[in-house]
């Protein structure tokens, strides 16, 4: 759940039933958090109206563990070295890039 233009939105979400090698690396496409690629699954969601009914969905790679929010208020490392207030500027940012990213797939679920 989040708020999205004043409103609480909730989506049914579905992980894939495989992981990716933990060899490899991945990227959360909601924080952008780089890690093993095994602690990222395939999230789907299906779509509103009849194209649900038909069996369409939405999917994203996503944190398996649902984390992303918690993420997104750690100081990314290319902005350590940075003043204190610039460091809070940044994961403003990254904040706000989850929510953006967050309400652009909601749009897509809900598009119909």
């Amino acid at each position: 759940m989040f708020e999205a233009d004043d409103a609480v939105v909730g989506l049914a979400v579905r992980a894939a039933d495989s992981r990716m090698s933990s060899r490899r690396g991945a990227m959360c496409l909601l924080c952008h958090t780089v890690q093993p690629a095994d602690r990222i699954s395939l999230f789907t969601a299906r779509r509103v109206g009849e194209a649900g009914r038909n069996g369409n969905t939405v999917g994203t790679y996503v944190c398996a563990d649902l984390d992303c929010a918690h993420r997104v208020l750690a100081v990314p490392p290319s902005a350590l070295s940075l003043p204190e207030e610039l460091q809070l500027l940044a994961v403003a940012e990254q904040a706000e890039g989850l929510r953006r990213r967050l309400r652009g797939f909601a749009a897509d679920v809900l598009r119909r």
